[in-house]
């Protein structure tokens, strides 16, 4: 390289630090507050790395030299993708950084709503010891656990939930039926899965196709007395549908970790005991941490390098 690179950066970590100086890249850093298109910084830049800030049209359009828009994270849903590909900017993202940490957490949230250890915890520490007020509890082994989306997370779903002894069925109709033969998971269609499952896990991507999928009709569906685990996207769930669902005791709870909107102020489901709800964390460890600011900063030295990036969202023509 003749001369340096520069990176407008929101949330950046000593992964995506360590790697973008060993290329020789400048960093600016944007600690707080949002991204504005006025600023002189994002004019200037080769990149732009981001985590949760929205990257609109608007703002894409003033761009100058940017060549890549890299998102520390899975989905990409806060670019405007149109946009970026009309102005020749590569959108990248991080599908494979947190796998095992949101399984994992999809597990955990199933068991403790299974089990009801939250209600447990809360009525100890407030001074009752009673067993009966946990009245009732349903063994896992046998039961059916249903994967809403089968790419990398649910993938590792299914060998956990196995290891308590659940039949693992799944709908996803973009992933071959090797895949699951290979991970011995029945294949079945969504009504199917809604029919016969204990336990729904979700882990669809946010689309136009799948926000509000799970509405008043799709619990309906539902086993009676069955729960809902959700560590994909919020949106995905109509939460008052949900709330509704719950009050009329046909759904027995839901273990949650994304929201429609984060934090929750408002919504239909805060203050139910017998729905969990953790704080978008399932992402979280302090290695999957690293290992995202890591690749989302590779991407980067990928493509101001002239590179091909290893996960781009678009398709633009290669510089020439």
């Amino acid at each position: 390289m003749t001369e340096l690179m520069q990176c407008l950066v929101r949330g950046l970590g000593d992964g995506s630090v360590y790697a973008l100086l060993a290329f020789g890249f400048v960093i600016i850093y944007k600690s707080m507050g949002v991204i504005s298109f006025a600023q002189p910084a994002l004019m200037l830049s080769g990149a732009v790395l981001v985590t949760y800030a929205k990257i609109n049209g608007d703002m894409i359009r003033q761009m100058k030299k940017v060549r890549i828009i890299s998102r520390f994270g899975i989905g990409v849903d806060n670019v405007d993708l149109d946009a970026a590909t009309q102005k020749g900017i590569v959108v990248t993202k991080v599908p494979d950084y947190c796998i095992d940490e949101v399984s994992d957490h999809a597990m955990a949230l199933l068991l403790a709503a299974v089990r009801k250890i939250p209600m447990g915890t809360d009525q100890v520490h407030s001074g009752t010891w009673k067993m009966p007020n946990f009245v009732p509890i349903h063994r896992l082994r046998g039961s059916v656990l249903g994967l809403v989306g089968f790419g990398r997370i649910p993938q590792l779903v299914a060998p956990k939930a196995k290891a308590f002894g659940m039949r693992v069925i799944a709908f996803d109709p973009y992933v071959p039926p090797e895949v699951f033969q290979n991970l011995g998971v029945e294949r079945v269609e969504l009504d199917e899965l809604l029919t016969i499952s204990d336990y729904v896990s979700i882990h669809s991507p946010l689309t136009p196709e799948t926000k509000g999928m799970f509405n008043e009709a799709a619990f309906k569906k539902m086993k009676k007395g069955s729960y809902v685990v959700n560590t994909a996207r919020g949106p995905v769930i109509d939460e008052a549908a949900l709330a509704a669902a719950i009050d009329s005791g046909h759904i027995a709870g839901a273990a949650l970790d994304v929201m429609t909107t984060e934090p929750p102020t408002g919504s239909p489901l805060i203050g139910k005991r017998n729905v969990i709800i953790t704080p978008h964390t399932s992402f979280y460890s302090e290695e999957s941490l690293v290992e995202l600011q890591t690749k989302a900063a590779q991407e980067v030295a990928s493509v101001l390098t002239d590179k091909a990036p290893r996960n781009p969202v678009n398709q633009v023509p290669a510089k020439a």
